[in-house]
């Protein structure tokens, strides 16, 4: 089973820019599609972006032209750039893979952005 680790998070000023990494245990084409999740306090987590194995890429609207996913296979890592960030982007952002219908997801990175 993959196991899944995420970094990159931290406190940024509206604006602000950061990156989000994901070290798997296997490559990122072992999962049938990987992907950012996010869950704010009091929400339901929420999909923000994902890749599929053949490199396919899905965003959430509220991130689309701001966040980019993207994998480096040789690394091992799904990564998450996160631009122009908003208040409203405050959340844990959990890595996600699955694999055959199973779900498996990291512990999660807490992401603050302030006004």
């Amino acid at each position: 089973q993959v196991q899944l680790v995420e970094s990159g998070g931290g406190l940024v000023q509206a604006g602000g820019s950061l990156r989000l990494s994901c070290a798997a245990s296997r490559s990122p084409i072992s999962c049938d599609a990987m992907g950012w999740y996010r869950q704010a306090p009091g929400k339901q987590r929420e999909l923000v972006a994902s890749m599929a194995r053949s490199g396919s890429t899905n965003y959430a609207d509220s991130v689309t032209g701001r966040f980019t996913i993207s994998r480096d296979n040789a690394k091992n890592t799904l990564y998450l750039q996160m631009n122009s960030l908003k208040p409203e982007d405050t959340a844990v952002y959990y890595c996600h893979c699955v694999v055959l219908g199973h779900d498996r997801w990291g512990q999660g990175t807490q992401v603050t952005v302030s006004s």
